[in-house]
């Protein structure tokens, strides 16, 4: 096979590029659409992934008024990065004053780059108008081509789209472009898909089936896909793609499984975990169900916010550890406690997370004066036990009061305590086991 040159780029979703094989520069993707199949939402992720690399992108818009793209898109759309090709306003709009009333602005405090083509109707004036544009840019520029369809119902049949599209995508793949095409595929006959599937180096068809969403790759020039023409379904929710990838094949390490594992040792939430390390949640999500994998710099921001060596992550469970048997109160590391407001409660997991899930888990936690806990601090279904090394707690078991002082020993089997109070004046120190 071919060696691909052309510079890589992501499409803003990394199971999309892992499922592809990349983009790359050159590349004239068709995006065949049902209605409802998210098509959209994939075209914002690879405009805000463009622009938070501060790589041009152009909008050519047929279907979409102005107005409508700055409304979907938001704040990217007032990027300096971010222009509108207007075909729209002189084309579909009919010159209507209802669309013309978006270019009423005031001079700098306008937000927007919008450039209004005068006869889209015109297929060779389009073109002159997308060359033009990317005369006046610099550096590899990506454009969304919002639609291909738009295109045919304007200029009056697919004779006038196939010629525009035969001349078009060999010209931008030269000028070093990525061009998203989005085709209504019911909307064209099969000879037309057919043409122009032959030109494009990407073909990816996106379909809804009682429901629920699916993609699949028809086309993946010159890279080694494993998953052309196999539908991955996926879901969209806030305009997030998520795609419901095929797990760790047998015999893998699991390492998604192991970060959640060291996670949930330490009672943090994904949201908790996504905030020290500077993620989203969803990545934390994706990178626990092994759907995305986390860079060598991100793997150890992982380590570092779950207090580990980055080695635990790869340690089997019953991986030896150097050191002996005695751990040094230095390696305890604080844990989450579930819906315990701040400065009520605080607490140490005393066994180093990178032991693994040992049979029996002991804490150090403390109750601060007046601190009340409106349910149990562990979402545990073994056994527990705590020893008071310190203060004074109350506690609620099956709706009865029962006190604890210093020296006490509470033992669970199969309560749940619904409320614990500290009505002392000093810290209720108390040591915690859970029970495996």
């Amino acid at each position: 096979m071919e060696t691909i040159k052309k510079k890589r780029v992501s499409s803003g979703i990394a199971q999309l590029d892992q499922l592809l094989g990349d983009l790359y520069i050159g590349d004239n993707v068709l995006w065949y659409e049902d209605a409802g199949s998210f098509s959209a939402a994939f075209c914002v992720h690879f405009i805000r992934q463009s622009l938070s690399v501060k790589k041009p992108i152009i909008y050519v818009s047929f279907d979409r008024s102005p107005k409508n793209v700055v409304s979907f898109l938001g704040p990217l759309a007032e990027s300096q990065n971010f222009t509108i090709l207007d075909c729209f306003t002189n084309g579909k709009g009919d010159r209507s004053e209802v669309f013309n009333k978006f270019y009423e602005k005031d001079g700098a405090q306008w937000p927007y780059q919008v450039i209004k083509v005068n006869e889209p109707a015109n297929p060779a004036q389009v073109g002159e108008a997308i060359y033009g544009l990317h005369g006046n840019l610099a550096g590899d520029i990506r454009f969304i081509m919002d639609s291909l369809t738009g295109m045919q119902d304007l200029w009056g049949g697919e004779e006038q789209v196939a010629k525009f599209y035969a001349r078009t995508c060999p010209r931008l793949y030269e000028l070093d472009t990525i061009a998203y095409w989005i085709v209504e595929k019911n909307a064209h006959s099969n000879r037309l898909k057919a043409n122009i599937n032959k030109i494009a180096q990407v073909a990816i068809d996106l379909s809804v089936k009682n429901g629920k969403p699916a993609l699949k790759i028809l086309k993946a020039e010159k890279r080694n896909s494993k998953y052309l023409n196999e539908p991955q379904g996926f879901n969209c929710e806030e305009a997030e793609i998520v795609f419901e990838m095929p797990r760790a094949l047998p015999g893998r390490f699991d390492l998604g499984g192991r970060i959640k594992e060291v996670r949930r040792q330490q009672g943090l939430s994904q949201k908790e975990l996504a905030e020290k390390t500077g993620v989203t949640p969803s990545s934390i999500s994706q990178i626990e169900k092994n759907l995305i994998y986390p860079s060598i710099p991100a793997l150890f921001r992982l380590a570092e916010s779950l207090s580990v060596n980055v080695t635990t992550f790869f340690d089997g469970l019953t991986a030896e550890r150097q050191g002996g048997c005695v751990h040094r109160g230095a390696e305890a590391v604080g844990v989450g406690l579930d819906k315990i407001p701040k400065g009520v409660m605080e607490g140490v997991r005393l066994l180093p997370p990178d032991l693994g899930e040992a049979g029996a888990v002991p804490y150090l936690l403390k109750i601060e004066p007046g601190g009340k806990l409106t349910s149990h601090f562990f979402s545990h279904k073994g056994e527990e036990l705590g020893y008071l090394l310190g203060g004074s707690l109350v506690l609620w078991v099956n709706g009865q009061r029962q006190e604890a002082g210093p020296g006490d020993l509470i033992y669970l089997k199969k309560e749940t305590p619904e409320q614990w109070e500290n009505r002392g004046d000093t810290v209720a120190e108390l040591l915690w086991i859970t029970i495996k």
